[in-house]
Formats: structure tokens, sequence, C-alpha cells
């Protein structure tokens, strides 16, 4: 069994036995990834979580290095018969996938829960789980963790185990030993002394017990405290439970008290003020509206927990009426969840829970009037006609009076905006106020206080988890294949997955295969999930939504259906509607509110896969093929534009091929430097790999493989050779068709590149012969001078140095011929690192050096970067230690800055080779370490060459004897020679890339 502990040192558990996790900010780490069990987090959430607000530079650095080593020790943990540990990365951010009751903290949730719903139906059962539930304390939690992230986290958990502890007493004192309760709330009382909760409960066990006297001294010493630290006298409910002690009448303990754990120093609430039972004495029982449950309810543990720590921190708020405001998009479960956790919770509110559904987003626009709603409201309190005031100001101040000095929930569903849900909220302290929107009530949370809670999608186990409610685990297990894409189809969205499992009920013989076959056929899955009736009509759903927005939201949300995703920014959204940017961030915002979109990261928006089908749906329908041709075409332009600016700025050269001009609205970006153009490739390179497929779909061959080209250099340097190849096919077809001899070459160039590191030399070579040819046809230096630069690193991978210095001197020719002086400086440092090969490091130095000055004069950072690396190698075999040190610094800081991380990680390889070589053993071991993180942030296998080689060498650093020996660095061997990885062959088969 494998348990992850937070509830005391941050521990993981295997076996019954304790694994090492590392030092604390590792367990950090963990930690902010445990507590959303299930649920991605953004990797900027998990460095403000460890690092806090002003995070050192290295922060994120080191949460890679973190995250790999957490990720290594998940898979550490095997097959331990139950649900496995797993760290995965997945759109939103990292996942730590564990059941949550291996996670103590969820586990501790879950038995308060179920112990609530036992309630007064079985006061032992509930007493037991509580006693489980506090068990799994072990201390502190998080103990050992600074930062404020861990200080808020570990008073809030504080603050939940007081409401357990007190909870468990009660139920204890009434069906067990009162006397077993003393020891454990004296102890706590000494941690929270101003806690009345735990005095009251003391007090109560200690009178059960036959130590009345000991009651009263309680309630005496916490009167004190109370009048010198903040100058309150006991709340009314202490005071009560004093006076029952003296005369002799003190009933016995609530089963489950009201939850009120105030902070260890916050001020006592005084006693809320009574109801006016001169002027309303009515009524004569509590009302209990709320609506039955869903059936299988399954999945939002968080949610949950949530809305859990908004109930236990009502008593923070003592002035306050306590809001909380549930909002997503259509069909993802919000009323579910409200009206699930409203039952677990209403013995919390003894006085009544109302129920209204505002119907703000009705098919037919008949939405609920505050009116109508407070006049229910009423008459569910029993209020006679004749007592209703005129007014919807007098219904709603007479609504609160009733109100006031009862603890009630009330659960406002389906509201259309804040101004809807004012009127309906209590105005007194006591009672909780839960809605529901599709909208994101903003305004409530800026003008009340509300806390705002966003409901997301179903994950993969939760989804398969709803259907094996509704249709039985035996269904699922017999048809794995199928229920997998159900899952996938569906999108994670509930309403989908409950109408698919309500059909499948419907027809025992149907299999599920069936249902998938329907929800992946040609009319789409919209179809397919057609529930019979409007609610349960996932179109229909989405409908109400999307007629709710503007003209302008709404064809925007329709032209967001040509977009391939997985997401997109605001400058390629704004081209897409040929809007001014400000003009689409407003549209964007108002979509956002409507739960259509998500704005998932700062300026990057997506909406689930059903939405997307929908947009695609609509705008097919209502918006001509003019008009979707214009804006698909803008689309494109815009991306294209924008990669090929970043493209020359990552690899500069002259007088590069002109693109077609843009379509007006198009609006490219502008960027300025280097590391905008690695920034925006990272950022937008899986939606440039959809763009292409959806260009060449569409027959917008020219974009097809203009794009290809732009991206070659990116998707090169990161290692994204298969992706490679796949563009360049495409490329390549989308050429043949458009009979354009320029993007056949540049196809085939891109295909030799992907099949050279892929390590399929025949391939290569192929394509690289026929891309010279076509270069040649069309008299192109530039493109030659490229490909013979790649057949001569393919020459000296395989050993044949001379023919390798013959390709390299054309290479030379063609880049003077072209006048590309960044190309001349590639082909020089080639020619040195041949050179060097060939045992002529004088030569060698001589060309390197001429290259390093042509590179700063273009300011070709990767460039710089390998001819750094190159006269490292050859400092180091000419016996000069310190400056092949200085060197290899020099390129490791330029293959950071450009993005080359597995050049980086090679060259930290050299550094160190060349530290131990230099007898600096501990300099060595920090270079191959770093290397190594480097390596884990790449994800490379512990079977990759270049791991390997750290592997081995840190192996031989742990021996004394071993480290005292200098690695032998000779030609044929080490980091530069021996086989880095059999998809990129050698160092030197990653001379840079033009």
């Amino acid at each position: 069994m494998v348990e992850l502990r937070l509830l005391g040192p941050v521990e993981l558990s295997v076996r019954g036995r304790t694994a090492e996790v590392g030092p604390p900010q590792r367990r950090a780490v963990l930690a902010a990834l445990a507590v959303d069990t299930g649920r991605p987090v953004a990797a900027d959430v998990l460095i403000k979580r460890v690092w806090g607000t002003d995070p050192p530079d290295g922060a994120r650095r080191a949460l890679h290095a973190h995250i790999a080593r957490i990720r290594r020790l998940c898979e550490q943990t095997g097959d331990t018969g139950d649900v496995r540990l797993r760290l995965v990365r997945r759109s939103g951010g990292y996942v730590l996938e564990a059941r949550p009751d291996r996670v103590d903290v969820h586990r501790f949730r879950q038995l308060v829960g179920r112990a609530r719903a036992a309630g007064r139906a079985d006061e032992a059962r509930a007493a037991a789980l509580l006693r489980e539930a506090l068990g799994l304390w072990r201390g502190e939690p998080l103990a050992g963790l600074g930062g404020q992230w861990a200080a808020r986290v570990r008073e809030a958990w504080r603050r939940q185990r007081v409401d357990a502890v007190v909870g468990w007493a009660h139920l204890e004192s009434r069906v067990g030993d009162p006397a077993t309760v003393v020891g454990p709330l004296t102890e706590l009382l000494g941690e929270y002394p101003l806690v009345e909760p735990l005095t009251e409960a003391l007090m109560q066990a200690l009178h059960a017990a036959g130590r009345g006297a000991e009651a009263l001294d309680c309630y005496a010493t916490l009167r004190q405290r109370l009048a010198e630290e903040l100058g309150a006298d006991p709340g009314s409910g202490l005071r009560e439970v004093h006076q029952a002690i003296l005369r002799g009448d003190l009933p016995g303990p609530s089963p489950w008290p009201t939850p009120q754990v105030p902070a260890a120093a916050a001020p006592t609430a005084s006693p809320p003020p009574q109801p006016p039972s001169a002027t309303t004495p009515w009524p004569a029982g509590a009302p209990v509206q709320l609506p039955m449950g869903v059936r299988g309810f399954t999945g939002r543990g968080q949610e949950l927990a949530r809305l859990e720590e908004i109930l236990a921190s009502a008593a923070d708020q003592p002035s306050a009426v306590v809001i909380s405001a549930v909002s997503g998009t259509a069909g993802v479960g919000k009323t579910a969840l409200a009206v699930h956790w409203a039952r677990r919770a209403q013995n919390a509110f003894p006085d009544g829970q109302l129920y209204v559904n505002l119907r703000g987003f009705d098919p037919g626009g008949s939405v609920l009037s505050p009116a109508e709603a407070v006049r229910g409201f009423l008459d569910a309190f029993g209020v006679p006609v004749s007592r209703v005031p005129a007014g919807l100001e007098a219904q709603t101040g007479l609504y609160r009076s009733l109100l006031a000095g009862r603890r009630v929930l009330v659960v406002l569903d389906n509201a259309r905006d804040a101004e809807q849900v004012r009127p309906l909220l209590p105005g007194a302290p006591g009672c909780l106020a839960l809605v529901t929107s599709r909208s994101r009530l903003t305004g409530l949370a800026a003008a009340e206080g509300a806390q705002l809670l966003t409901v997301g999608l179903l994950d993969p186990g939760e989804a398969r988890d709803l259907l094996a409610g509704r249709l039985g685990a035996d269904q699922l297990a017999a048809e794995p294949d199928a229920v997998r894409e159900i899952v996938a189809r569906c999108a994670g969205l509930p309403l989908a997955l409950a109408i698919v499992a309500a059909r499948a009920a419907a027809q025992p013989g149907l299999p599920l295969a069936a249902l998938a076959a329907e929800l992946r056929g040609a009319d789409g899955p919209l179809d397919a999930l057609d529930g019979g009736e409007a609610t349960s009509q996932v179109r229909a759903v989405f409908s109400w939504s999307y007629q709710a927005l503007s003209a302008d939201a709404a064809r925007l949300f329709r032209l967001l259906g040509l977009h391939p995703g997985p997401d997109a920014s605001l400058p390629v959204i704004a081209a897409l509607a040929d809007v001014p940017s400000p003009r689409a961030r407003v549209l964007l915002a108002e979509l956002v509110r409507g739960h259509l979109l998500t704005e998932h990261a700062p300026g990057r928006y997506a909406f689930h896969d059903l939405l997307r089908v929908y947009a695609g749906e609509l705008v097919a329908t209502y918006d001509s093929s003019a008009v979707r041709y214009a804006a698909a075409h803008r689309m494109l332009d815009h991306y294209l534009h924008t990669a090929h600016t970043a493209d020359a700025l990552l690899t500069p050269r002259p007088n590069p091929a002109p693109l077609p001009p843009a379509r007006p609205g198009a609006a490219p970006e502008a960027l300025s430097d280097h590391r905008q153009a690695q920034a925006w490739f990272t950022a937008e390179h899986p939606v440039l790999l959809a763009a292409m497929e959806q260009a060449s779909a569409a027959g917008f061959d020219g974009h097809t493989w203009r794009l290809a080209s732009a991206l070659t250099t990116f998707l090169d340097r990161h290692g994204y050779w298969r992706a490679l190849t796949t563009v360049h096919t495409a490329a390549l077809e989308a050429a043949l068709r458009q009979g354009d001899t320029a993007g056949q070459a540049d196809a085939h160039r891109g295909l030799g590149l992907a099949q050279d590191r892929l390590d399929r030399p025949d391939d290569a070579r192929a394509h690289y012969l026929l891309a010279l040819d076509l270069f040649g046809e069309l008299g192109s230096h530039g493109g030659q001078a490229r490909i013979h630069q790649h057949l001569s690193r393919m020459s000296e991978a395989l050993g044949h140095h001379e023919q390798a210095l013959g390709h390299a001197h054309h290479s030379l020719t063609h880049h003077r011929a072209a006048d590309d002086r960044a190309g001349q400086s590639a082909a020089l440092n080639h020619i040195g690192w041949i050179l060097a090969q060939l045992g002529d490091h004088d030569a060698a130095l001589a060309h390197c050096r001429q290259a390093l000055d042509l590179a700063q004069e273009t300011g070709d950072l990767n460039g710089q970067a390998h001819i750094r690396d190159s006269l490292g190698y050859i400092h180091h075999h000419l016996g000069r230690h310190p400056q092949a040190v200085d060197c290899y610094r020099q390129a490791v800081d330029l293959f950071h800055q450009t993005g080359d991380r597995h050049s980086e990680a090679t060259g930290l390889l050299c550094l160190g080779d060349t530290h131990h070589s230099a007898g600096a053993p501990d300099a060595a071991h920090a270079a191959w370490t770093q290397a190594l993180a480097v390596t884990d942030e790449l994800g490379l296998p512990d079977t990759d060459p270049l791991r390997t080689e750290l592997l081995q060498r840190l192996g031989r650093a742990a021996s004394d004897a071993e480290s005292r020996k200098p690695v032998p660095v000779r030609p044929g061997t080490g980091a530069h020679r021996a086989p880095l990885r059999p998809d990129a062959k050698s160092s030197e088969s990653r001379r840079p890339v033009r």
C-alpha cells in the first residue's frame, strides 16, 4: 500500500516503509501537488506555493528538477496491489495521480464527511469515523516546511481538526465514555485557549463524567482569558452551558454541533440577534426545500473539501454573511455538486434549508425574478398572506428578519447575474448562501465578499467512476476499450457522461462499443448526446449559454470553432475575428464569464472538446463559406508571418525568402529578440502543428510548407524529430500539389534532417541529395550551403572525416556566395571541429576563432554556443584546462539562453570531464549532476546514451579510488565522440542547423 502523509512531516510510505523524499524544498513541491491530488497544478502555482510571491531566478529550473525526482520516486513505488502513484504532465500543469484515500488529508476529509452523513442515524458509527480521522494526525501538518502558503494551509487544516475534535467529543460523550474525551480536549485547548466550542465540549464531558467542579473551573478560566486578551465575554452558548451546570439540568450534547472554529487569536463571536418573535410568531417548523440528490454522485473531492472549508470559516466572520458562488460551464454539474454538499451539510443548518431555481439560463427565457423567489421563501416559512408586505424591498426586509438569529442554508441555483442574487442574500450572520451560475459572479466577490469556486471537467478516473455508478463496474470491465473512448469523447462533461449512461441503462442489450461508435460517427458526438428532452441534450444546454451572449461575443465564439486548438492567444483571436486586441479582450471576458471559454493561463484561452464541436457547428450554420475562409486565412497568415519572424531571430539569415503579404487584420506579432522568439515558439508550437494539419486539409498548401520551414529550427533544437518528420511530410505533399520547387526543396531538406536525427542515414542522405538538386535548379546558394552542411555532419558522424571536410568547404563557399555571414560562421566552426578530430588543433583553433567573430557580428547566439563548445574541446585536448572550462561555461549559458537543452546537458558533461581532468572532482560532480537534472527536465530515460554516460561518471565519482583518476578524453571517446543518443548519433552531428 502506498500512503502520502501531510498531517505531520511530509512522508511517502510504501508497504509500511517510509521512502526518502529528499530535502525540505522537494517535500514542499510534493505537498503542493498532493493537496490537489488528481487535479492539474500549474508550474506558476507550484512556484508560488514553494518559493512565495517573489521567487528566485532559478525557481523554475529547481522546480523541474524536483518534479523529475518526484516522478522517479513515484515510479519506484512499483506494483503495490493498489492504484500506483504517478506524476504526469497535463495541459493544465502537473497532476499527482493517486486515490484520494491514500493521501491522509483527503482521507481525513472523507471520513469527516462520512461522519456528518451518518449524523443522528448512527451516532456510534459517526464517532468511530471521526476517531479514525483524528488518528491520521501525526503532529504539526507540513512539519518543517516554511513559507506563507504552508502556513495558510497548516492553519486551515488545524481548524478542520478542531471542528472534528469537537464533533467527536460530543458524539463520544453521548454514545461512549465521556471521560475518554477529556484528555484530548484538554490538550487541544492548550493550543487554542480562546476557541469556545472546545471549552464547551470539555465542560460537557467533565460534567457527564461527574467532574462538575472542573467544568466550572474551565468556564472561569476562559472568561478571564477573554476579558484580559480580547475585552469580551463568553458567547451565549457557553453561558447557557455554565448556567445549566449550576442548575444541574445540563442536557446531552448535540450529536454534531455547528462548526465554529475561529483562529486561535480571533475574538469570539457575539451572540447573533434573535428573530423578532413578537412580530413574526411563525413558523411552526423549519423549511426543508433541498431537491433530491443525484444518484451515483462521484468525484469532486477537492470542490467538496473547499465548500467544507468555507463552512468551517464561517465563525471567522462573525459580522458577515458567508457566500459561496459556484460557477462552471453548461453541463459540468454545478447543481449536482451544490445539492450533494447541501444535503451533507444540512445538519449544520438546523433552522432550515431553502432552495430556489432562479432559471437564469432557461431556454424559454422565463428568468425567475427576485420578487418571486423572496415570496417563495416567505411561503416556506409559513408567513400568512395577510402579513406579507407589498413591494420587493419590504418583503426582502421581512425575509431577512426571519433569518436573523437562525442558521439557515440558502441555495440559489442557476443565477443569471449578481443583481438577481443580491435581494435573496441573508442580512445577518449565521446563514450561508450557496449560489450556482454559468457566469463568474465576480461582482458578488467584490461587493459582498463571496468566495468563488469554479467547477471544472472531470478527469478520466472520475468520469469512469460516474459511469460505474450508473451502469455498474462489471459492465465497464467487460468493455474497457469502449469505456476509454466514451470517456475521451465526452470530454469530462458530466452531462454528456450521464446521457450515455442513461442510454446504456435504457437499452441493456446495446453494447457500449455501439455507443462509442455513435460518438465517433460522422454526424458528430452532439447528435449522440441526446437524452430526449431539452435538459438532457448537450447541444440544447450549450445553446442556453450561447443565446445569452451579445451579438459580437456570439460571433467570436462561432469563429473560435475554426481554430485548431488546443488553445489560442489573444493576438490570434483578434486576427481570427478581425477586431483590435482591446476589443477582443472585452469579448473574451464575456465568454469567460459565461464559462464558454477558459483563460487557463494569462492571455491564453481554450474550451473543452464538446464546446469546440458546438462552436464548429454554429460557424458552419450561421457564417458563410466566404466568411469562414477569410477568418481562417487571417489566422494562418498571423501564425505564418509571426513564425517566420521568430525563426529569423533564432537563426539569422540574409535575404530570407519573402512571404506572400498577410491579409488585412492578420496582425502578426512584432517579436524583437531571440528570447521573445523562443518564448513564442515554446507557447505556440502545439498550436502550429495543429494549424499545419488544418491548413493541409483545407487546401492552404502555401501556408503548409512555409509553416513547416519556419518550425524546423525550433523543432530540431528541442528534439521534436518525429514531429519534424510529420510536418515536412505534409509540406512535401503540399509543395507537390502546388508544383512549388522551393517548397519541395525545403521539405526534402527538413525530411533529411529528421531522418538524420532519427538515425536513418540512408533515408536522410536520399532526401538531402534530392534537396541539393532542387536548390541547384533554383540557383539557391543558401539552400545548397545548408545541405552541404548537413551532409558534412553525417559524414563526420560516420568517421569519414575527409569527406566531411569537403562538404564543409562546399558549404562555406555557398554561404560566401550568398553573403550569409552567420552561415559562414557555422561552416567555419564545422571545419574547425573536423580539423580537431583529425588532430590539427592549431588550425582548428584558428577556424573556430574566425567563426566566433562572425557569429558575434551577426548576433547568432546558438552559433556562438556551438563555437564555444568546439573551443572548449580544442583547449581540453591541448591541455589548457582553465580556457576549456571558461569556454564550456559560456557555451552552457548560451545553450540555456537559446533553449537548446540537450546541447546544454552535453556541454555540462564536457565541463565536468574537463574539471575532472584538471583535478577538481567536486566541480566535476556538480557539473555532471546539473547535466543529469537537465536530462530529467527533458524526460530522457535512463537508457538514453547521454544519461547513461552521466550516470556512469557519477557512479565512478562515488568511489573515492575512482574519483582520483582522471576520466580519459581521447579522439573516439568521451562526450564529443561517443554516441550520445540513437536519434542524434553524436554531438558533432548536432552542429548548428541552418
